[in-house]
């Protein structure tokens, strides 16, 4: 498959403070795009700032917000939610529901205003719950997301407002498009204050035995709860993909490369070449107990599924990571 075409000029990244808009932000800003960068955190707290973009501080569960913000763009990317790891969406729900406001202003702005095409930005997080029992999950296929029973607050808002984007296309021709992330990693995103996923948390926590010399790790369950992590560089090529195709319904964009948890300590274990005394705190947020991404589809429509070996994507993540932890630590 050849390099993606973006054929928009002028482009809003809802979230773009965040971790996966940072790097969208990025991206278009490389093709030539006019980028407007929005973010409800102060600049300061935006992961990744990019002084070529036009940026602005505006909470888009306001109304008014969300109109200045898609005002005189053509494409609309919605990255913006309340969101983090388990440990975060298990305890926040009402936040986490709350997103909701962000994308119904974003649909009606995008609406009134003419938009061309619009993406939002879901997730695995709308399977149904008794599909993700057994940790040798074969894989959840699209159509798994009904009979309806999400991820508590976090789940059903995007299965939610999933609904809203279908119905925005049949009701007024919006062009909208929908993917359903696979838990994300890479570098430039959160590691540490309760937010962060599972691959960035056990990077920091490894790199805190180096650092320490205090040669243990707790690891939240059992360590056989299962996921696919999606590297950064395949979600962002799978945004672009989807965004310029023509898939009306929401599509997994995520690796099919399945672990345990106790398989990913492993793996960062042997990058960072040390080996860690694992206690698990089985009364943690865990999430479900297998999640895997079925790709048949998005092979059927793209001949492309994301790719990059988690090894690779987990030596970056952690290099960075560490990084940024020492670069802390001297200051």
């Amino acid at each position: 498959m050849g390099e993606t075409i973006v054929s928009a000029d002028r482009i809003l990244v809802a979230g773009a403070g965040g971790f996966i808009g940072g790097h969208l932000a990025a991206s278009l800003l490389a093709m030539g795009k006019r980028v407007r960068a929005v973010d409800r955190k102060p600049l300061a707290e935006w992961y990744q700032l990019f002084p070529d973009a036009e940026n602005l501080v505006l909470d888009l569960r306001l109304r008014e917000n969300a109109y200045q913000a898609v005002n005189g763009c053509d494409e609309v990317y919605n990255l913006a939610a309340d969101m983090g790891g388990m440990g975060f969406i298990e305890h926040n729900k009402a936040l986490c529901m709350l997103s909701v406001l962000i994308n119904t202003h974003l649909l009606l702005a995008s609406k009134d205003i003419g938009i061309r095409r619009y993406f939002y930005s879901s997730s695995a997080c709308v399977y149904n719950g008794e599909k993700q029992t057994d940790p040798d999950n074969p894989g959840l296929k699209e159509s798994d997301a009904y009979p309806a029973l999400a991820e508590d607050g976090y789940g059903w808002e995007k299965l939610f407002s999933e609904r809203m984007c279908r119905h925005f296309m049949e009701d007024f021709g919006l062009i909208a498009r929908v993917a359903r992330f696979h838990n994300v990693y890479g570098p430039h995103g959160t590691y540490d204050g309760g937010r962060e996923k599972a691959p960035a948390a056990i990077c920091r926590k490894v790199i805190e035995a180096e650092i320490t010399g205090k040669h243990d790790i707790v690891i939240w369950g059992d360590g056989k709860q299962t996921r696919s992590f999606m590297y950064i560089d395949d979600c962002i090529r799978g945004v672009f993909e989807i965004m310029a195709s023509d898939i009306i319904e929401p599509i997994n964009l995520g690796s099919a490369e399945m672990v345990s948890i106790d398989r990913l300590v492993d793996i960062v274990e042997e990058i960072a070449g040390i080996e860690l005394r694992r206690t698990y705190d089985l009364d943690a947020p865990k999430g479900v107990r297998g999640r895997n991404s079925d790709n048949a589809l998005i092979r059927h429509y793209l001949g492309w599924e994301p790719s990059i070996p988690l090894r690779e994507g987990l030596e970056k993540t952690y290099r960075w990571i560490k990084g940024e932890m020492l670069r802390t630590s001297e200051g």
